[in-house]
């Protein structure tokens, strides 16, 4: 199993302590992060872009990315190259924000826009990171958008599972057998 755009590890350790016997990588760009990841127990760890991953076809039976795919320059060919990695029929799973629907949309956009770039000011200084996020997020394609371009690199029976009112979404889907 490979978690791409690990950072600390968080889901790489979670994934290593449901399932006890697999085989868990974490890979970042970032050494620091990696260091973090494994100062918290996760054990295999690879600097690595995640646009030319540093490991043979075929390598993987599942590959995760948990609010890493929205950070890169290239979704379609992160997508690509995380299709590459994995074995035909092999499982993928994308973890990220999106934007809520209906009655929520209003409120939590307001909440993104205006409340949360303030709160995080105040308690982290770093406003400019949570103007880049509420950006990120507005940018990135979600529901039948985000479905189609998992469809259109790579996999099939792409489907969508909505977390807490639509504010995450879990994409799920399968390595066709026809990819490399």
């Amino acid at each position: 199993m490979l978690d791409v755009a690990t950072g600390s590890g968080d889901l790489a350790l979670a994934i290593a302590r449901r399932l006890p016997g697999a085989e868990v990588t974490g890979a970042d760009f970032s050494p620091e992060m990696l260091s973090i990841a494994g100062r918290k127990g996760l054990r295999r760890t690879v600097v690595a872009d995640a646009l030319a991953l540093p490991f043979p076809a075929g390598s993987f039976d599942c590959v995760t990315v948990a609010f890493g795919l929205r950070n890169m320059v290239d979704w379609g060919a992160g997508l690509l190259e995380m299709a590459r990695v994995l074995e035909p029929g092999g499982h993928l799973l994308v973890l990220d924000f999106s934007l809520p629907g209906g009655r929520l949309q209003r409120p939590y956009r307001f909440y993104l826009h205006r409340c949360l770039p303030r709160l995080a000011a105040i308690i982290t200084g770093q406003k400019d990171a949570y103007d880049y996020l509420s950006a990120s997020i507005e940018n990135f394609p979600a529901g039948d958008a985000m479905l189609a371009l998992i469809s259109a690199n790579g996999f099939a029976s792409a489907t969508a599972v909505p977390l807490t009112g639509g504010i995450a979404t879990i994409y799920l889907a399968e390595k066709r057998g026809d990819s490399s």
